[in-house]
């Protein structure tokens, strides 16, 4: 085979090794695109999944605290229904200590 084809065929045999390579760089670069949006993908509904658990724990946790709250409430509110009772009964009994130590004053000052 004469030279000139012979430097013809290496040519040839280059520029297609340089298109392989190019297509290969091509292929690699849109597969790391592409793999790049999928884990931008995934980091979002992670993110997305993290935010509606926490929310969920948040509105969780509220409802939790209102039970206690309302359940503090009534217990506050029975406590306070009996020192009342408790204080009614004992209202004669605080008159007539009052109106002893106003006697006593009075006499003593007389």
């Amino acid at each position: 085979m004469p030279r000139p084809e012979v430097l013809d065929r290496i040519k040839e045999a280059e520029q297609e090794a340089d298109d392989i390579v190019a297509e290969a760089e091509e292929y690699r670069e849109e597969r790391l695109a592409e793999a790049r949006e999928r884990a931008d993908e995934i980091r979002e509904e992670a993110e997305a999944e993290a935010q509606s658990a926490a929310d969920e724990r948040l509105e969780d946790a509220r409802e939790d605290i209102e039970a206690e709250r309302e359940e503090l409430i009534a217990e506050g509110e029975e406590a306070r229904a009996e020192l009342e009772e408790q204080a009614e009964g004992r209202t004669d009994e605080v008159v007539e200590y009052v109106t002893d130590l106003f006697e006593e004053a009075v006499h003593a000052q007389t």
